[in-house]
């Protein structure tokens, strides 16, 4: 049975990491993201990079024994923030990691880091984290929210697109989504569409889409939902015929079900397949043989979360007690990153390129992202000047 066929669990799981794990490990993670129902794609990526991660360290980081508590947050923030404290709490986790959707990381925030407990995102990235709320405890090896939206609107201004509709789910993430394509495409927005979490038809939207006659059309729509909208625009006859621009949307969790649907989608973020580092020629060939599929940037960014822990840790003895020792070496963890260059911004949100990548064949007939450009170099999200860390 692979992973991904292990049903998520609501009660903790601990997982041997080689061998199998001593009675009491000497670092203990808590691992809590969306593991179950349309969402469930994101966290199982996160999940899976972050345990490639920790073998690529030798099964140990920092030279330490690990154990693994891992739950499901079913992308219900009650739910999060029981898991949560259920972690700190009983568990006792000295770290915790993962988190897929936005809402449920708001939910859970303030349990975790003030609880002391060092919060290690891979996906979500809500403007107030990275903002007046952010954390000495708190990291990200993904992004703030608005970022990769930011690059597609100011690809959609270099390519010329002067009417464009606007559509993402009506949750945090979906509306920083489309802050960010706003705040860089100079054009005209003919409409600004929230939808449902987890809406399975989008009839009613592609239709006043193809009425409006826009000159491209931005989504934000993660896992399942996803899947449905573009198939969906492509049964309505637009695709190839209104350039469909995205932001986690297209990626290794949703390719495989859209295969040559997808062909010709733009997408943007730090991360892709095929960039030509070191890092990630050899994080791409080991998930592949290890999961029997190419992995999508959630997976990478749990790879490199465990790679920035491993880096830390190594620093410190293996150490969490001393907190603030903790989070300087983290600051300063040097680790090949799958993106290439990586560094922490005061707010400890990542410092990086953003790209521009179109979904293309591969060699071996089947689909993948392609990067085109580089669209930022080394970008900052806009929130890092209202933290106070330093």
């Amino acid at each position: 049975m692979t992973l991904r066929a292990i049903p998520a669990l609501a009660a903790g799981v601990c997982l041997a990491l080689g061998a199998a794990l001593p009675a009491q490990a000497d670092i203990k993670i808590g691992f809590l993201a969306t593991l179950s129902g349309p969402g469930g794609t994101l966290g199982q990526d996160q999940y899976d990079g972050f345990m490639l991660g920790i073998d690529a360290a030798g099964g140990k980081l920092g030279g330490q024994a690990v154990q693994i508590v891992r739950e499901d947050d079913q992308l219900k923030p009650e739910v999060g923030r029981q898991a949560a404290k259920k972690l700190i709490e009983r568990d006792r986790v000295q770290v915790l990691t993962g988190l897929s959707f936005s809402n449920v990381l708001m939910a859970v925030y303030r349990d975790v880091v003030n609880s002391g407990t060092v919060l290690l995102v891979n996906n979500a990235g809500p403007s107030q984290i990275a903002g007046e709320m952010c954390s000495p405890f708190y990291f990200s090896t993904s992004w703030q929210n608005d970022q990769q939206h930011e690059a597609m609107g100011k690809y959609a201004q270099q390519k010329g697109y002067k009417r464009v509709a606007l559509l993402a789910p009506n949750y945090q993430a979906g509306r920083e989504a489309l802050i960010g394509f706003k705040r860089y495409f100079e054009g005209e927005i003919l409409s600004e569409t929230y939808t449902q979490v987890n809406q399975p038809d989008y009839s009613v939207e592609i239709t006043q889409l193809r009425n409006s006659n826009p000159d491209a059309v931005f989504i934000f729509y993660p896992g399942g939902m996803g899947v449905n909208f573009v198939k969906q625009y492509h049964q309505a006859g637009m695709m190839g015929k209104v350039p469909l621009l995205s932001g986690s949307t297209v990626d290794g969790t949703t390719l495989p079900a859209l295969q040559d649907i997808a062909l010709g989608v733009m997408s943007a973020g730090p991360w892709s397949p095929d960039l030509p580092n070191p890092a990630n020629r050899s994080f791409v060939e080991q998930f592949r043989k290890k999961y029997g599929r190419t992995p999508s940037h959630y997976a990478a960014y749990g790879y490199d979360s465990a790679q920035a822990l491993n880096a830390a840790l190594a620093a410190t003895g293996g150490r969490l007690d001393d907190k603030k020792a903790f989070e300087q070496a983290m600051v300063k963890a040097n680790f090949p990153s799958v993106r290439g260059g990586f560094r922490f911004n005061n707010n400890h949100f990542p410092v990086s390129n953003y790209y521009a990548f179109e979904v293309v064949r591969d060699p071996a007939g089947g689909v993948t992202l392609a990067t085109r450009e580089t669209v930022f170099p080394d970008h900052q999200d806009p929130y890092h000047g209202k933290c106070k860390l330093k």
